[in-house]
């Protein structure tokens, strides 16, 4: 029997993408598997239950029909109870499960002994790429972050030179140059924006140039030791931070618009502008805190909310960037599956080999435990 994808309507409040789009329903089909959508699943995307339907897959009306007797569940949120409840003993379980802060979830799913992969642990590497979503949504989200600093500031980005006078070109500081921040960094330089960045990985400054932005560090030897073997930032010392502190304060002073893009996986995103610092900067400026959700970079940030300074300066904490552009979000998130998923479809069967490399770093339960280390601790 082929195998069978069930794929339900997000429940999580705010959430607006969807994990299988059209497209990706006929290459799911293709791999052998038969595609179950529940209705209304991808109306946050612009994708109406008859696409779907003429792409091949079986649009059901509820949660129950979708999941029954299916193999696989794909999200982009992790399951809630219910639809956790609904799963058949052994399902696959494919979503960005947030298996640090929901601890919940994590024993639910257990419980239920589904075999659950967070795809936000799928490893760094060349051949796990296009399974990336941690890039694929990031990249996103870098985006959408200038487009909110655009909307929320006062004045144009780009230098204009007219009868009346110039208009001077806006500043803006990138921190944290991962995949949000260097996209970040690209669409502020496009907008026409002066651009500096900053970040704690010394393989971040060639980067930053290349894209036409300048770098702002101290570079010394905790600096240059400041990166793991899979490319994510170490935390760094308290002597350090007070130094980075130092020379991005004064820089921060000047600047019209700051994105900070900083997280740590598994950890509270560090604090990279303080209260002080935010109230240094000018009436009118702007300060997108990208990593609101996972505790803030901004001290005084607040989740879904707009806070405005007493010295007038905007603190723009929107969680699920991606969210707001959620077709293309959608898109790519539903790409990164159809990858992860041939992994483990084989002739039409699931096959599912935990020896893998990439599924055994992504899986956190299986068999009624947690199997994924960091998980446990």
């Amino acid at each position: 029997m082929a195998v069978a994808i069930a794929v339900t309507r997000e429940r999580r409040e705010g959430e607006t993408r969807c994990a299988v789009t059209p497209e990706t329903v006929k290459k799911l089909i293709a791999l052998g598997a038969t595609v179950s959508v529940e209705a209304g699943t991808g109306l946050g995307s612009s994708i109406p239950d008859d696409d779907y339907a003429a792409a091949g897959a079986t649009v059901r009306p509820d949660l129950a029909a979708v999941l029954a007797g299916a193999d696989i569940l794909l999200k982009v949120r992790g399951p809630t109870a219910a639809e956790i409840s609904a799963l058949k003993p052994g399902a696959v379980v494919a979503a960005m499960l947030d298996a640090y802060r929901e601890k919940a979830g994590v024993e639910a799913l257990k419980a239920a002994g589904a075999t659950a992969f967070a795809m936000e642990f799928v490893p760094r590497i060349t051949r796990a790429q296009v399974m990336d979503v941690l890039s694929s949504q990031a990249n996103l989200a870098g985006y959408r972050a200038v487009i909110e600093a655009a909307y929320a500031y006062g004045k144009g980005f780009p230098m204009m030179m007219t009868a009346a006078g110039t208009v001077a070109p806006a500043k803006v500081f990138v921190m944290g140059v991962g995949v949000a921040g260097l996209q970040a960094i690209a669409t502020a330089r496009r907008l026409g924006a002066v651009v500096t960045a900053t970040d704690v990985r010394p393989a971040t400054k060639e980067q930053v140039e290349s894209l036409g932005a300048k770098f702002l560090a101290v570079e010394d030897e905790e600096f240059r030791n400041a990166q793991t073997a899979g490319g994510y930032a170490k935390p760094m010392s308290a002597e350090y931070q007070a130094k980075q502190a130092v020379l991005t304060g004064e820089h921060i002073r000047k600047q019209d618009i700051v994105i900070t893009t900083a997280l740590i996986p598994g950890r509270t995103a560090p604090v990279l502008v303080s209260a002080e610092q935010a109230a240094s900067m000018k009436p009118g400026s702007v300060i997108v805190d990208l990593a609101v959700e996972a505790g803030g970079n901004v001290e005084g940030s607040k989740a879904n909310e707009v806070v405005t300074t007493a010295g007038g300066v905007q603190i723009v904490g929107w969680t699920n960037l991606p969210g707001r552009i959620a077709a293309d979000a959608s898109a790519l998130y539903a790409r990164n599956l159809v990858a992860f998923l041939g992994l483990m479809i084989k002739d039409g069967a699931l096959a599912v080999d935990l020896d893998e490399e990439i599924l055994k770093a992504a899986v956190v339960t299986h068999g009624g435990a947690v199997v994924h280390e960091g998980v446990k601790g």
